[in-house]
């Protein structure tokens, strides 16, 4: 019992840090796109140092709930249903690692170096060029695999009600996945992958509530 209440509490807490962080860029990302942070606005300029700072903080961390609030998910999951969380796991886990090492990367080499004006050769291959550069390229990689997590593990919440709302924000989130990893083939693309903004917050909310209607049933 003390361990599966160990479970659903790190599960809500993940979740609502998850929430708060996915929500956290969403708000970033608007005011990138609206020119409020000099990168002159749209999805097609690349951002200044602290446009980096803003929109990566809060997507590093996400990075890191997301994961542990997977791992609880599995935890969770029926004996039947396993399977698919432990997919589901294996596909956080290879996002988490892939936009964490190149957000740090960003956050530690590139926003400085473009903050002292001075991007250097070792710098210029990691610069985050929208739709053309390497590190974009990973990102894209990174969030299809979040998307294929977030798929895989709808299967393992088939009740009614809230496990519903849950499955449904999952599988979408889930069905954005070719809209994000083939912009850089067709740019207007990102427009489709901006549907991320309602999917992902809205599973990880409704996955804090289910956590928390658990938590307290036991």
């Amino acid at each position: 019992m003390e361990a599966q209440r160990s479970v659903y509490r790190l599960g809500f807490w993940s979740a609502v840090l998850a929430s708060v962080f996915s929500i956290a860029y969403v708000i970033g990302q608007l005011a990138e796109w609206f020119g409020l942070m000099g990168s002159g606005g749209g999805p097609e300029n690349d951002s200044t140092w602290y446009g980096l700072v803003v929109l990566l903080v809060p997507s590093l961390f996400l990075g890191i709930s997301f994961v542990v609030m997977m791992g609880c998910v599995h935890r969770q999951a029926s004996a039947d249903r396993r399977i698919w969380s432990q997919t589901g796991l294996i596909f956080a886990t290879m996002y988490g690692t892939l936009i964490c090492m190149n957000y740090f990367v960003q956050l530690t080499l590139v926003a400085p170096a473009l903050y002292r004006g001075d991007v250097s050769d070792n710098v210029r291959p990691f610069l985050f060029n929208v739709f053309n550069s390497f590190t974009y390229s990973v990102d894209l990689l990174g969030y299809s695999f979040m998307s294929l997590s977030t798929l895989f593990s709808a299967f393992v919440f088939m009740g009614p009600g809230l496990e519903k709302t849950l499955r449904w924000f999952l599988i979408a989130n889930g069905l954005i996945m070719p809209f994000i990893a083939l912009q850089t083939f067709y740019h207007p693309l990102i427009w489709g992958a901006s549907a991320w903004a309602v999917t992902l917050p809205g599973a990880t909310i409704s996955l804090a509530v289910l956590f928390g209607r658990k938590l307290r049933g036991l």
